[in-house]
């Protein structure tokens, strides 16, 4: 693919987590990461607390929000369309209450958005719930004069407008749109299958959306019709695909506090959330997260921990590219799917991948491909030689890696996860 255009539509997110690489190597990234989900579920807490007043009821709803979304607290760019989102949808509800929300603020939240991961399509999708709320609401009360409609329209506008402005300009659209829309590269990424509930991890979003039943079942008054779009929609993409579910926490955990909150206001638990929130007020609580960020950032900048975070040998090659710094091999390499972004983050620009994670550029074409050569499909063998292959870094106990020591090639390097081969099949 040398040579063909890159639509960046993550370039600001990569240059964070490069600056951070820079100043305290992975452990920079990992800090980062840390910081940027801690601060979207500081955002949450202090929404959902502002909204009903129990600190108790709040810490509960958002920390199970939290676990539910840690299958996918990953050192990527995802994590900050979390953030943004978190951020949006507290601008929007200020704006469903009639609150002082400017509308450049969402134009200037949808540019870093749009700039930074290509999910800012989210925030359209929650614009659309509120603006379909307020549409509802104004058939409902037939308020044609008093609404804020057009307020909803100039944000989707400003919002609108603001995606434009980056490196690729409308083909940011395509690319994001291209690749959802694409069903071969959906299926063939694990993190947009729906989630499998057998597993632990998932049945933390199980159960969130056996309280969102409980709570609403429970409810003394009428939920917004914004809210209700969002609760279903959310939790129906969550339960589409597992990469939504960070999302769903997002959105469902401020609501749902204010629905149980509201369920529990005239009981005898609102004494001892008062009792709560007054203790709060005196813990000074900005003190404490200064406090704890920077002694991470001490910790994190220690000559101990300098090497705490490591890829892990048994996950990627390695010891294999250690070998390679030292034997580089000429000519065009083949690689596995997984390794790529990590051989280009060792090896670049001296190896230049077959393929890493960036499906939405390499293409439906490119993806088949690989998995005809790595499953050995028939006619795999034509796809090798048409690309001109000439050495492999694979799984050591890959079936690929047997029918190619059969058909030829030669192991130059092996250990428990990786072998390079050689290509001497070819003149």
């Amino acid at each position: 693919m040398t040579g063909q255009a890159l639509t960046p539509h993550e370039w600001l997110a990569q240059v964070l987590f490069a600056l951070a690489h820079r100043l305290l190597g992975l452990n920079g990234v990992v800090l980062v990461t840390a910081l940027i989900i801690s601060t979207t579920f500081t955002i949450i807490f202090s929404e959902s607390l502002e909204g009903n007043r129990m600190p108790a009821i709040s810490l509960a709803i958002t920390t199970l929000a939290a676990i539910a979304s840690s299958l996918h607290w990953l050192a990527r760019p995802h994590v900050l369309t979390v953030l943004f989102l978190a951020v949006w949808t507290l601008l929007l509800e200020r704006v469903r209450h009639g609150k002082d929300a400017p509308t450049w603020a969402f134009g200037l939240l949808m540019f870093l958005w749009a700039n930074t991961h290509g999910a800012f399509l989210a925030g359209f999708v929650t614009w659309g719930a509120y603006l379909a709320g307020e549409l509802f609401e104004v058939w409902e009360t037939r308020q044609w004069a008093n609404n804020r409609l057009k307020v909803w329209a100039m944000i989707g506008l400003i919002s609108l407008a603001a995606t434009f402005i980056n490196p690729a300009g409308f083909q940011l659209w395509g690319t994001s749109i291209g690749f959802i829309s694409n069903r071969y590269l959906v299926s063939h990424t694990q993190e947009y299958m729906p989630p499998d509930f057998h597993i632990p991890g998932t049945w933390p979003f199980l159960l969130m959306i056996a309280l969102s039943i409980i709570v609403l079942g429970s409810n003394q008054k009428p939920l917004p019709f914004a809210h209700r779009l969002l609760l279903s929609g959310w939790a129906i993409m969550g339960l589409y695909s597992a990469r939504n579910i960070p999302l769903f926490a997002i959105i469902a955990s401020p609501i749902l506090s204010g629905i149980a909150a509201n369920n529990l206001s005239n009981s005898s638990w609102k004494v001892v959330e008062n009792n709560l929130l007054k203790t709060d007020k005196n813990l000074r609580g900005a003190m404490w997260i200064i406090i704890s960020v920077l002694a991470a950032l001490v910790l994190m900048s220690t000559p101990v921990m300098r090497d705490y975070n490591r890829f892990n040998k048994a996950i990627f090659p390695v010891d294999a590219v250690n070998w390679l710094e030292k034997n580089p091999q000429e000519g065009r390499a083949f690689n596995y799917f997984t390794w790529g972004g990590y051989l280009l983050y060792r090896q670049w620009p001296k190896i230049l991948v077959f393929i890493d994670g960036q499906t939405d550029f390499y293409g439906e074409t490119l993806t088949r491909e690989y998995e005809q050569i790595i499953s050995t499909s028939p006619g795999w063998e034509n796809t090798l030689n048409k690309y001109e292959i000439q050495w492999a870094i694979i799984p050591t106990r890959s079936n690929l890696a047997s029918v190619l020591s059969v058909k030829g090639w030669e192991a130059l390097y092996q250990d428990e996860t990786a072998v390079i081969l050689e290509n001497k099949t070819m003149p």
